[in-house]
């Protein structure tokens, strides 16, 4: 063999040590930044979630008589219950009695803010919803608590709202779906008389209302928060 193919297989072994080289210094780099992310070298990345296309969830009742009760729920497009922790923070600013109370969710879907004031002791809970496969659901819910002081109404939730007698709810919860924006206006105009004096309106929306729009409606600002992508208001009537 010549010298010069010596040569030739000598560099083509420099050359893939080298090249055995860096990638084993890459492969010490990525599990290194691994472990500085609190995953275990070599550990696959998470999994892409999964699309909501109509499967089975879940709520959990945070508090009164039915505390930690989890209800097993129909997945829709759009259906979006109120979060745990904006759940659980609300009904603080409402206080954890409510007995007494009549309150009516407008746009019920899942039924988690409904259950969760018939649970803590509201003595009427209406509950509407438009799809009737919620509503049904809704309906077996219901019994499965046993939950005497609520109804559920299939139908609009606008609607219901402009048919009740002015300052009849002492709470009505708004948070239609956050894509149908031509809801908002005339819910919370049909609210705005529903509700009684000293009651409450709770609105669930992707943008903070503002001062101006509210006291359009006779409303003021009570309690806000922010969690993600809800605006969470609680609201009240102007004074005088």
């Amino acid at each position: 063999m010549g010298r010069n193919s010596y040569r030739n297989i000598e560099e083509a072994l420099a050359l893939e040590a080298r090249l055995k080289k860096r990638e084993a210094f890459k492969q010490a780099e990525a599990e290194a930044a691994a472990v500085a992310a609190g995953k275990k070298p070599g550990s696959k990345g998470p999994k892409p979630a999964k699309a909501n296309t109509g499967g089975a969830g879940e709520v959990r009742i945070i508090g009164g008589q039915w505390r930690r009760t989890r209800l097993a729920v129909a997945q829709r497009p759009g259906l979006r219950p109120t979060p745990d922790r904006v759940r659980e923070t609300l009904f603080n600013w409402l206080g954890q009695d409510l007995g007494g109370w009549r309150c009516i969710d407008a746009f019920a879907g899942t039924g988690a803010l409904g259950f969760e004031a018939a649970s803590r002791g509201a003595t009427q809970v209406r509950m509407v919803e438009q799809d009737a496969a919620l509503a049904q659901q809704l309906e077996r819910l219901g019994q499965q608590l046993k939950a005497e002081g609520v109804h559920v109404q299939r139908g609009d939730g606008v609607a219901a709202l402009a048919q009740s007698a002015p300052g009849h709810w002492h709470v009505v919860f708004i948070d239609p779906p956050f894509a149908a924006e031509a809801l908002f206006g005339p819910a919370m105009k049909a609210a705005a008389q529903a509700v009684a004096d000293d009651g409450f309106i709770y609105l669930e929306a992707p943008k903070a209302w503002t001062e101006d729009e509210l006291a359009a409606l006779g409303l003021h600002l009570h309690r806000y928060l922010k969690a993600g992508a809800v605006h969470a208001h609680l609201l009240q009537k102007l004074p005088g």
